[in-house]
C-alpha cells in the first residue's frame, strides 16, 4: 500500500474531481505509476479514480481492523477452540442461515422426523451442561469474592481465574451447540417455532459470547453467563419432558412461566449492566453498552411474544 494514499483521509471526493495536474501535485514522481489511472478525454494524461482511491483506503483500514481484531484478545483464551478469529463462527452462523433458509423447502415433500430419542438424549445433555456452567460461574464468583455491582476482568494466571475464563469458553461453546434447536425444529417441521426472535437470539448470542470469550472471559460477564445457564436448566428440562411425547403434555403447563423467567432474566441483566453504564468501573464500557442495548432489543422481542401467545391468544380464544 502506497503510504501517500493516507493522505486521502483528509480528502473529500469533492477535493479529488480537481482537474488531473492539480491533484497529481499530491503525490511524489516515483508513486504515479502505482496509482489507479485513466485516460482523459481528449488526451493521455492520467487522473485518479476518486472512488478507486476511497475503495484502497477502505481496503486497508478493514485490513489493519482485522488485524486488530485478531491481535488485541486474552491471550490466554486466544489458542482456544473457535477463538483466535471470528471466521470458523462466522462460517458456523452462514451454514446456520443456509439451514434456516433452505431447510424448510428440502422437507417440503418429506415427511417429518421423529428424532425422540435423540432429542431426549439431546434435551438431556443440555441440562446437564447449563447445570454444570451454572455450579461454575456461582462458585468461582464466590470464590474469587466477585462483586455483583462492578467485576473487573481477572487476566491471569490464577487459578480461579482461568476456572471463570474456562466456564465462559464452554458457555459460548454452548451456544454453537443450541443451533441444533433450529435445525431439530426444521427436520421435524416445526416450521412455526423458527420465528425472527429465535433465530436473532441464537445468532446473536454466537456472536457476543465468541467477543465475551475473546475479550472479556470473565468480570462482568459472569452474571450473564450463570443467569442464563440457570433458566437454561429448566428450558432443557421442559424441551426433555416434551420429548417424551403428548403423555407429557398435561404436565407441561408451566410453559408460559419459562417466558416469564426469561423475561426476569433480561430485566435484571439490564439492570446490572446499566448500573455501570453510569459509575466507575474498570471493565470495558463499550462491552457494558453493548449488552444493556442487546438486552433491550431481547426485552422487547420477548414481550412481544408473551403477549401475542399468553394474551392475545388468550382473547381470542374467549371470543
Amino acid at each position: 500500500m502506497i503510504p501517500h494514499l493516507l493522505l486521502f483521509e483528509k480528502l473529500s471526493c469533492n477535493v479529488l474531481k480537481k482537474p488531473a495536474e492539480e491533484m497529481l501535485a499530491w503525490f511524489p514522481h516515483e508513486d504515479l505509476a502505482r496509482l489507479p489511472s485513466m485516460t482523459l478525454k481528449g488526451g493521455a494524461k492520467p487522473a485518479v479514480r476518486c472512488w478507486e482511491l476511497v475503495m484502497a483506503s477502505t481496503w486497508q483500514k478493514t485490513q489493519e481492523f482485522y488485524n486488530w481484531v485478531l491481535e488485541s484478545g486474552d491471550p490466554r483464551t486466544d489458542p482456544w477452540p473457535l477463538v483466535h478469529s471470528p471466521l470458523p463462527v462466522t462460517l458456523i452462523f452462514a451454514f446456520y442461515l443456509f439451514v434456516v433458509a433452505l431447510g424448510p423447502f428440502y422437507m417440503r415433500k418429506r415427511k417429518p422426523l421423529q428424532l425422540r430419542g435423540l432429542l431426549i438424549a439431546y434435551n438431556v445433555a443440555m441440562m446437564t451442561l447449563s447445570s454444570y456452567m451454572f455450579y461454575e460461574f456461582l462458585v468461582t464468583s464466590i470464590l474469587d469474592d466477585y462483586s455483583y455491582l462492578c467485576q473487573p476482568v481477572d487476566y491471569s494466571q490464577s487459578e480461579l481465574g482461568m476456572r471463570m475464563a474456562r466456564v465462559c469458553w464452554w458457555f459460548f461453546f454452548s451456544k454453537v451447540i443450541e443451533l441444533l434447536d433450529t435445525i431439530f425444529f426444521i427436520l421435524r417441521k416445526k416450521q412455526e417455532q423458527v420465528t425472527f426472535l429465535h433465530v436473532y437470539h441464537h445468532g446473536t448470542m454466537l456472536f457476543n459470547w465468541w467477543s465475551g470469550v475473546k475479550y472479556v472471559p470473565g468480570g462482568q460477564a459472569f452474571f450473564i453467563g450463570m443467569l442464563n445457564s440457570f433458566v437454561h436448566i429448566f428450558m432443557y428440562g421442559y424441551y426433555a419432558l416434551a420429548s417424551l411425547g403428548p403423555q407429557m403434555h398435561r404436565y407441561l403447563w408451566w410453559k408460559r412461566y419459562l417466558t416469564i423467567m426469561q423475561l426476569c432474566q433480561f430485566v435484571a441483566i439490564a439492570v446490572h449492566s446499566s448500573y455501570n453504564l453510569f459509575t466507575e468501573c474498570p471493565f470495558p464500557y463499550g462491552f457494558n453498552t453493548a449488552v444493556f442495548l442487546y438486552i433491550l432489543s431481547l426485552i422487547a422481542l420477548f414481550l412481544h411474544f408473551y403477549y401475542q401467545t399468553y394474551t392475545r391468544g388468550k382473547k381470542e380464544k374467549l371470543t
